[in-house]
Formats: structure tokens, C-alpha cells, sequence
């Protein structure tokens, strides 16, 4: 967060909430003229958007006015952020940086040969 972010905030904004990985959210005190309020996020962390869960993007894009509560129902994952470039990333077997190693081919292929 710069300076100037921080500053803006607290003059201008009022906090709306905070998620579970402890983001918390900002909109403009006051209605402006003749435009919407602004609504932002100070990331918990590093500034990374995927660590934004859905009901929170939902309210910070204006696409809701109020922020949703988040769904729980037994089959609902938990948010996790994009973990790409990260070690957490999904590597698939076979990848060089899993060893390189795969399981053999099933033998059910033969190969096409000239004349065969």
C-alpha cells in the first residue's frame, strides 16, 4: 500500500468489511454527484486480486449493491487464490519438476509403418 492509498483511505473511505483471508473493504463517504462511489480493497499481504473471494468481487465491480454472504453448503469449496508461479502450484506427473518420470504407455498403440 502506498501512501497515498493509505491517506485517501482514511480521509475518504468507510470500511465495509473484511474476508476470511483478511482483506478488508472500502467504499467513498458520501454520495458523489453525478457518479458511483468508489469501493476498493487493502489486500491482507502482498496485492494479489485472486485472493478476492467471489462475494467480494461481486460488490467491488458494482454488480451488487450490498456484499453477498458467502454460500455455505456442505458441497462448497472453500476460496483459495491462483497459486500459479507459486510452490503450491498444481504440477501433473510426468513434469520435469515432479522428476520426469511417468507411467508407461498401456501398449494398446502400434505405430504406423510404410507398406505395414
Amino acid at each position: 500500500m502506498t501512501i497515498g492509498t493509505w491517506l485517501y483511505t482514511r480521509l475518504s473511505g468507510v470500511r465495509v468489511g473484511k474476508d476470511s483471508a483478511g482483506n478488508v473493504y472500502y467504499r467513498e463517504r458520501g454520495t458523489p454527484k453525478g457518479r458511483r462511489a468508489r469501493r476498493w480493497v487493502m489486500y491482507n499481504g502482498a496485492p494479489e486480486a485472486s485472493t478476492v473471494p467471489p462475494e467480494w468481487h461481486a460488490w467491488l465491480h458494482h454488480t451488487v449493491d450490498e456484499p453477498l454472504k458467502p454460500l455455505t453448503a456442505p458441497w462448497v469449496k472453500p476460496h483459495v487464490p491462483n497459486q500459479s508461479g507459486t510452490p503450491g502450484a498444481y504440477v501433473p506427473a510426468g513434469d520435469e519438476r515432479r522428476g520426469g518420470a511417468r507411467r508407461a504407455a498401456s501398449g494398446d498403440y502400434q505405430a504406423w509403418t510404410p507398406g505395414g
